[in-house]
């Protein structure tokens, strides 16, 4: 299990040691170049805590209504941050698309359940404080695809907002927690099996509402096996469920560069 939910061991292009420290540094410099050339609001709280904020990169032209696409940031739950992600914003704003990365309280400080709580919670400021917006799209990675797959388990009555939420794109994800349980990962997280349960969207899909939005589950070639069948066995059980679902499995990309690319026009996810 500690192998399989490394995911720095399967990539055949850097070494795990140095695949990290490249991701980070890929990320960060995306984002410099996406905080350079387009029109920004960074930082915006959407909560009192110390994490809860987040980046907006507005299109080009946002006179009018526009789509948003929240992505949410991976990094296990317990390293990253909104403030190297926005490296997916220039492609995006240049059709006419928002892009929010939002930020979120990371281990040991944010336990599980505060997470969802908070992702959830930036959906419904935005679309509290942007009434141009056309629609919503969340998008997450690794960590960020658990939290984004969590979105689409929520009961909105208790927010008293329901986000139009029209799509998920969930890139190299985990939906099941309870393996984590058993290895290195959960000793920031400090999770009790009730807390894994509570929070694997495998247990909690619903049967599809007519709104239900599409769901594009996304997975590497090398990402490792157990993640791959988790992406695997989500899409099915969504699918059963009666949610629109498209899996795409990307051939010459591992964990890392599957999301990393989304700075670039022509990468087949970009398109997508």
């Amino acid at each position: 299990l500690e192998d399989h939910y490394s995911p720095s061991r399967w990539s055949p292009r850097l070494d795990r040691d140095t695949i990290i420290d490249a991701h980070l540094a890929v990320t960060a410099a995306g984002t410099e170049r996406a905080r350079a050339s387009a029109q920004t609001l960074l930082h915006v709280p959407y909560g009192k805590g110390d994490g809860e904020k987040m980046d907006i990169y507005f299109p080009t032209d946002s006179s009018e209504t526009f789509p948003v696409l929240v992505y949410i940031h991976g990094g296990y739950w317990q390293c990253l941050s909104k403030d190297n992600s926005g490296f997916a914003a220039p492609p995006l704003v240049s059709q006419g698309v928002a892009v929010v990365a939002v930020g979120y309280d990371i281990a040991p400080k944010g336990h599980m359940d505060t997470m969802v709580l908070q992702v959830r919670r930036s959906l419904v400021f935005l679309a509290e404080r942007y009434p141009r917006i056309r629609g919503i799209y969340v998008c997450g990675h690794s960590a960020g695809a658990h939290l984004a797959a969590m979105v689409l388990a929520t009961d909105w009555t208790e927010f008293q907002v329901v986000p139009d939420i029209k799509g998920a794109v969930l890139v190299s994800g985990l939906y099941d927690l309870e393996p984590i349980l058993h290895t290195y990962v959960n000793d920031a997280l400090n999770m009790s099996r009730e807390v894994a349960q509570r929070n694997s969207p495998m247990r909690h899909v619903t049967p599809a509402a007519p709104a239900a939005c599409d769901v594009l589950v996304a997975v590497a070639q090398h990402d490792s096996p157990e993640f791959r069948r988790q992406s695997q066995e989500y899409s099915q059980a969504l699918r059963a469920a009666g949610w629109s679902v498209s899996l795409l499995d990307l051939a010459g990309v591992d964990h890392f560069d599957i999301i990393e690319r989304l700075s670039e026009d022509s990468y087949i996810l970009t398109q997508v």
